[in-house]
């Protein structure tokens, strides 16, 4: 099944099982500039499988494949884009091909943007107080 769950339930859901990963599915020149979470305190490390090749943003055909070829399917895996708008296709994609627990994070790294333009403040990862870093 295809489940959104927030910020701090994914945190927790890594926190408590150690099968659970976080795959973030955002675009190279997002984890260069925006910023990836960091999972170090749990011991565990974010997998960068792009849902979109930059530039064109078509579907990566690669992108099931390399999931299959990292993960147990009988495990979690939360997925998690800028703000939200890819993750719940890689989710539902994922699991169509027979993983069990797929995972959208509700509102991605950034979130929306507020009324001044930026993102990271109003909803996300970012906006939660999880760790992240710059690369």
């Amino acid at each position: 099944m295809t489940t959104e769950i927030s910020p701090r339930q994914a945190w927790d859901l890594l926190a408590a099982d150690k099968h659970a990963r976080l795959v973030d599915v955002r675009t190279e020149p997002e984890w260069a500039y925006v910023g990836v979470p960091d999972l170090a305190d749990l011991g565990k490390a974010v997998a960068k499988i792009s849902w979109h090749v930059f530039p064109e943003m078509r579907v990566n055909p690669e992108f099931i494949g390399k999931l299959k070829a990292t993960y147990d399917p009988a495990n979690p895996v939360i997925f998690m884009c800028r703000s939200g708008g890819r993750s719940p296709a890689a989710a539902k994609a994922v699991f169509e091909t027979g993983f069990a627990r797929c995972f959208s994070l509700a509102g991605g790294f950034e979130g929306d943007a507020d009324e001044d333009g930026h993102r990271g403040t109003k909803v996300g990862w970012k906006a939660e107080g999880l760790p992240w870093r710059q690369p």
